[in-house]
């Protein structure tokens, strides 16, 4: 029987105060989709915007693995239990790379007009995660030598284009961290198995092609 994301029981149990239990998430993308987890530092109590790492001069306030360390993510049901059990209200953090999904991002504004574009192209995407800053577009994990071919291959790449691939990392929904609520502005379709998502080439190409066609200026963030 076919499942749909936003009606699991795990994606939509709920805490007192009314918002989801990150547990049930967190389990979902470890044990049914084999997504490595782990959690993410939590901001600082004394000011949201802060991060609870020690670099007082954190770009990403929350949204990053500090204790354990990113080599920690796991599919373990157990350890997933264990470390949300113990910290509830950490974000959920993905190991990019491997055998999960790798990631590009764009900051929020030109992404959004990007998307736009991509749909009126007829562009198939997969899941689209959101923050108030940058959404990121899950794609097919790639290397590092075939990242670099394709980037020498374009005429022309917009900076603030981020590559999430082999060592790097993403916050999932519906974690809160520093920067506000990460969400889906694209939820993965209904299905139990992991989700699709699309190669990486032909996303560049579509986002800049995208990008080039609107006359979007994606600004350094």
């Amino acid at each position: 029987m076919r499942e749909i994301l936003g009606r699991r029981r795990g994606l939509l149990s709920q805490r007192s105060d009314g918002r989801p239990e990150l547990i049930g998430a967190a389990l979902t993308y470890a044990t049914q989709w084999q997504w490595p987890v782990l959690p993410g530092v939590a901001a600082d109590p004394q000011g949201r915007s802060r991060c609870g790492c020690p670099d007082p001069e954190c770009t990403v306030p929350g949204a990053h693995p500090f204790d354990p360390g990113l080599l920690a993510a796991t599919t373990d049901g157990r350890m997933v239990r264990w470390w949300w059990g113990n910290r509830p209200t950490a974000p959920i953090v993905l190991a990019t790379g491997g055998k999960a999904p790798c990631a590009v991002s764009l900051p929020a504004l030109p992404a959004a007009r990007a998307l736009d574009a991509l749909d009126g192209m007829g562009m198939r995407l997969g899941p689209v995660v959101a923050s108030p800053a940058r959404w990121a577009i899950l794609v097919k994990p790639y290397s590092m030598e075939q990242l670099g071919e394709l980037l020498y291959a374009k005429d022309f790449v917009p900076g603030s284009l981020r590559f999430h691939g082999e060592g790097g990392y993403l916050a999932l929904p519906p974690s809160e961290t520093g920067q506000g609520e990460i969400r889906w502005e694209r939820a993965p379709l209904p299905g139990s198995a992991s989700p699709w998502v699309p190669d990486v080439e032909a996303v560049v190409d579509a986002v800049v092609e995208a990008l080039t066609r609107t006359g979007v200026s994606a600004p350094e963030l």
